[in-house]
């Protein structure tokens, strides 16, 4: 990866930072070569912070770093974008993010979910719950959203939150799997939803 770091003049990057699972944008903070090599090395985002004129990591106080998913450039390369997951909240004022708005796991993790288990599928890793999904056909991964649906309605009837949330996550995982089986995605359910929903 060849950046460029002299297009601002004082040998810094801007480097945006995003949550890896829920991609909502955590922080803006600036690099030098050195930041760089040093996140690239250690997997832990590192600043060059303008203020105290030195490299500066993350969490290095707080103990709430970034570590790094990937690292990718802008088509200039003079910009970067890091993927990363926070230990913590990521702002020095206590919140999720650096910006005004909340790091609540939102429905973009269910894309990151079905990432997960699209590569579960290309590996079909040994011991793995998923794997032994996908071995078992269709059918039975068919049967399994049923048998999922009709415990999430069972746990509908009572009045234990946790267990019915529970089971509706369990009903969502195993429909995103049928999903995958049938080589769709939960963006071509969303796609049909906004469509009914004009």
């Amino acid at each position: 990866m060849q950046l460029d770091f002299s297009k601002l003049g004082n040998g810094l990057i801007p480097a945006i930072v995003q949550d890896a699972q829920t991609n909502v944008v955590l922080m803006l903070g600036f690099m030098n070569e050195e930041a760089f090599e040093k996140t690239r090395k250690d997997g832990k985002v590192t600043f060059f912070s303008r203020t105290k004129n030195r490299l500066w990591t993350k969490g290095e106080e707080s103990g709430n770093f970034l570590n790094v998913v990937s690292i990718t450039p802008d088509c200039d390369n003079d910009t970067i974008l890091i993927k990363a997951k926070p230990v913590g909240p990521v702002c020095h004022k206590g919140t999720d993010t650096c910006f005004a708005e909340k790091n609540k796991g939102n429905i973009d993790f269910l894309v990151h979910l079905q990432d997960l288990i699209d590569k579960r599928l290309q590996d079909m890793p040994e011991g793995s719950y998923t794997t032994s999904l996908f071995e078992k056909g269709i059918n039975k991964i068919a049967q399994k959203v049923g048998e999922e649906a009709v415990e999430t309605v069972i746990e509908a009837k009572d009045n234990n939150d946790k267990l019915f949330l529970n089971e509706v996550a369990d009903l969502t995982f195993h429909t995103l799997v049928l999903l995958t089986a049938k080589s769709y995605r939960i963006e071509d359910v969303i796609k049909i939803l906004q469509e009914r929903h004009k």
